[in-house]
């Protein structure tokens, strides 16, 4: 059999070995292939004769051993990252910058990683030797100083403690006597300076009326009241759908672009991102929230504008849902997929939905344009033709790389501005699913790498986001934030006004009924016929799409709505409600397609929501359920995830929250799994043993 010179083996370059255990720390274990260069007889090692053909007809390979720090405790973590090998893990350090204050606060690291001062010299003798250099002949120093520029390099947000600063502080009384004069030392000052300056225009910006820093950007807020009656309010200048395609796309392009490159990746942990709802918790992920109100607003201005003149026909009201979905169109091309989603979700919104003879009205392009574009958030496979179309835009603008000023190469396409809400979800997944601590309760450092793989990806795509070249426009951003704002309950108010549900037609219920209970039957066998269903939004027979969780019940006549689209999405929220896309909401919704509270219990698993009777109010906790699971393990890890570990389990008791004000209590030593109710919400609460004598009427176990 004859080989061919230079192939390589089609094996693996990484594989795994097993874990190893060292002073209380776990590593896993892999097994690296790597080329190896063999010499030809008579060849030198620089390289002074050519390779001969023996050479180039085999290919050796070495085996290194690779280790991966798993779990351990904080002073293994914080020793790591002075003294880990660099080239074995190249992961860890930027990891645990990420993600550290999940689990521990900067003081606390700040407390093992920087050595006391040196003691002064006796008075009256001279030093041979400045500081500066035994820094030279100090690794363990010269590791720290570098670590330390890293640190406030690429998160300075965690030093940002006003007034007093402390932590900054105790960094730069470090560097003043190891490395005085270095860029480091040069980077804490100008760090400081910085947080002065930022306190003094805080300052300012609160003794004048508020704007949003930026270039003339309008500051979207949710919890402004809309003020608008359901007749339609007419506002001065005009108005959004007035200006063309190109002009309202590229300005909602501009908006989130700012807002995604301000997005700081540490607010996006599930551990942080789940405490938005704690009271006094209002300043928790200020730029995620930032986010979350431009997606609302862009919600509420699409529904502002289809259903705030209810006296249009229905041909004119299909223009506008025309000019929405070319709008979408636009910023799909744009690579903006939170407006874009934003703008699918108002147009798949309940109130928006069920106008039957406005759909009707829209013509057959945009209607098949509105279906495509629907299909790139479908909730299949946890949004997987989302996630793909996005790897596909990556990959389409190549490698990360700044260019040279010199070279004629076309400048490359901007990067996509993606929906914030998948990365959440798969944020607050992972921190439901994986502990925080693993037998002998050490740190689990690997949850936090699978972590800091989805933070990687938001940071690369902001770098990306930095080629977009857009210019405001203020009568466009002027039109934008003075347009109406519905709330979810007028939104709904005034669609029944445009077209009156079925219900208030004189005819029988119950052959109405009947005929309702029909179409559900068909339309649930035509999705199991087919995956990709046809059909018109006044087609009966078309499949149904769910309609918005947050949108109020539609009456039994209401028509079913457009098909050819994901499940409809919320429209804008009031002030006390989640924001469409909040992957966490305190109501009965699922997480992801893949684990739903409650559900999937054919899985062996599910996601169910654990609060605590206390002062906190609706303040929950998700939690992964297996079918092992007993009630006292879930009872320590509901405590552990409301921080109240040295709690007894005990002392408490697990109750399933039932419809009807009702409860379900589950035995001390039951399978939570098994024992809970499988019609009801996987919604939970703990109460202390004193406290369930007064709960609410019980069911029996």
């Amino acid at each position: 059999m004859e080989r061919t010179a230079g192939r390589e083996l089609a094996l693996a370059p990484l594989q795994d070995w097993g874990e190893e255990t060292e002073d209380g720390a776990v590593y896993s274990v892999s097994l690296r292939r790597q080329l190896s260069q063999r010499l030809s007889p008579g060849e030198a090692p620089g390289g002074g004769q050519p390779r001969t053909e023996l050479a180039d007809s085999f290919l050796h390979y070495r085996t290194s051993k690779v280790r991966a720090l798993r779990a351990a405790r904080l002073e293994r973590l914080v020793h790591e990252l002075v003294s880990g090998d660099r080239e074995q893990d190249p992961g860890f350090v930027p990891a645990f910058l990420a993600t550290h204050r999940a689990f521990v606060p900067t003081g606390r690291v700040l407390h093992f990683l920087l050595p006391p001062p040196p003691p002064p010299p006796p008075p009256g003798i001279e030093m041979k030797k400045t500081q500066a250099q035994d820094l030279c002949f100090n690794k363990n120093l010269r590791a720290v100083v570098s670590l330390l520029g890293s640190w406030l390099r690429d998160h300075p947000q965690d030093f940002r403690e006003p007034p007093a600063y402390s932590n900054l502080g105790s960094v730069q009384v470090f560097l003043s006597w190891a490395a005085p004069g270095s860029p480091e030392a040069r980077e804490a000052e100008k760090l400081r300076e910085d947080f002065l300056e930022e306190a003094e225009g805080e300052q300012e910006e609160e003794e004048q009326p508020q704007r949003w820093a930026g270039s003339g950007l309008p500051s979207p807020d949710p919890t402004e009241d809309s003020g608008a009656g359901e007749e339609g309010l007419v506002s001065e200048g005009p108005d959004l759908l007035d200006f063309g395609v190109d002009e309202v796309a590229e300005q909602l392009t501009l908006m989130d672009v700012d807002l995604f490159q301000r997005v700081r990746p540490f607010e996006c942990l599930g551990s942080v991102w789940s405490q938005r709802d704690r009271p006094g918790a209002a300043g928790v992920a200020p730029t995620v929230r930032a986010t979350v109100a431009q997606f609302n607003l862009v919600t509420g201005c699409v529904l502002g504008s289809v259903l705030g003149a209810p006296g249009l026909a229905a041909p004119q009201r299909a223009r506008r849902i025309e000019k929405w979905i070319r709008i979408a169109q636009r910023c799909r091309e744009l690579r903006d997929f939170s407006a874009l989603r934003a703008i699918l979700s108002a147009l798949q919104s309940n109130p928006i939905y069920r106008l039957k003879r406005s759909w009707g009205a829209v013509s057959r392009e945009p209607l098949s344009t509105f279906r495509k574009l629907s299909q790139i958030f479908s909730d299949e496979n946890n949004h997987i033709s989302c996630r793909e179309i996005l790897s596909q835009e990556e990959a389409a603008q190549g490698p990360l790389e700044d260019p040279d000023p010199g070279s004629l190469s076309l400048k490359p396409p901007p990067g996509p501005v993606p929906y914030l809400g998948t990365f959440l979800t798969d944020l607050l997944m992972l921190d439901t699913a994986l502990p925080d601590t693993v037998e002998g309760d050490l740190i689990n450092f690997e949850k936090r790498r699978k972590e800091w793989e989805i933070l990687a990806r938001i940071q690369q795509l902001q770098r990306r986001c930095r080629s977009h070249s857009l210019s405001p426009r203020p009568p466009v951003l002027a039109a934008l934030r003075a347009q109406r704002q519905l709330s979810e309950e007028q939104s709904y108010r005034i669609s029944r006004v445009i077209e009156p549900p079925a219900a208030s037609c004189p005819s029988s219920p119950r052959g109405r009924r009947r005929i309702s209970l029909t179409k559900r039957l068909s339309a649930k066998l035509s999705r199991e016929k087919s995956s990709s269903p046809g059909g018109s939004p006044g087609d009966p027979s078309s499949p149904t799409a769910s309609r918005s969780p947050g949108s109020p019940p539609a009456s039994p006549g209401v028509k079913d709505p457009p098909p050819g689209s994901p499940p409809a999405s919320p429209g804008p929220q009031g002030p006390n409600t989640k924001p469409p896309w909040s992957p966490d909401p305190p109501g009965p919704r699922p997480l992801t397609s893949a684990l739903s509270p409650g559900q999937q219990r054919g899985s062996e698993s599910c996601v169910i929501r654990v609060s605590m009777d206390n002062d906190h109010g609706n303040l929950y906790r998700s939690i992964l359920l297996t079918s092992q699971d007993k009630a006292p393990s879930v009872l320590q890890r509901a405590l552990q995830k409301h921080s109240a570990p040295e709690a007894c389990a005990g002392d408490y008791q697990l109750f399933q929250v039932l419809p009807g004000d009702k409860e379900l209590l589950i035995p001390d030593n039951a399978n939570v799994f098994y024992a809970m109710s499988p019609a009801s919400p996987g919604d939970f609460v703990l109460r202390r043993r004193e406290a369930a004598r007064h709960a609410p009427s019980l069911s029996p176990a």
